[in-house]
């Protein structure tokens, strides 16, 4: 049984996996990474629920939803170009205090000088970036760890200081 619930969520272009700029994404689809994780899932005894949009108010109104209607302990989070751009997305991801790993397909630091800033990564408890899909397979177990370590002896994950 799945003691812990993981929204996995992809932003703008994401949908395109496996069909858009092979070279940068590779050929896998968004259904195949879908797949995978969810085997990934069972084997890690979580729940995982996913969601993929191009608009950013649609991808804020889930994070709200999953804060106010549902029980979801974590968010593994690819906001695509949203990352360089989105001060929106990140107060909706500080607003609900879920934690949350951000993932990048491609090395954003390897690419144009744009992609080098997120806003996200500061308030990530992790950022991966550059390892192909397989990082969100590294994400989801990061996440995970954190979150079972938190539980498991009682720790809060610490909360960003000024």
């Amino acid at each position: 049984m799945a003691d812990l619930s993981i929204l996995v969520i992809n932003g703008p272009n994401l949908n395109l996996l496996g069909k858009r700029e092979v070279e940068i994404y590779g050929s896998t689809t968004l259904t195949q990474l879908e797949e995978r994780l969810i085997d990934d899932g069972r084997r890690l005894g979580v729940r995982l629920s996913f969601f993929q949009s191009n608009h950013e108010g649609h991808i804020i109104d889930r994070i709200h939803t999953a804060f106010l209607d549902e029980k979801i302990d974590g968010i593994l989070i690819n906001p695509g170009g949203l990352t360089h751009t989105s001060v929106a997305l990140r107060d909706a991801l500080l607003g609900t205090k879920i934690p949350f790993v951000e993932v990048h397909i491609s090395n954003i630091y390897g690419r144009e000088d744009f992609r080098h800033k997120s806003f996200l990564s500061d308030v990530a408890i992790g950022v991966i970036s550059g390892l192909g899909i397989t990082g969100y397979r590294f994400g989801l177990a990061a996440l995970l760890e954190r979150l079972r370590l938190r539980i498991d002896v009682g720790l809060y994950l610490p909360e960003k200081s000024d």
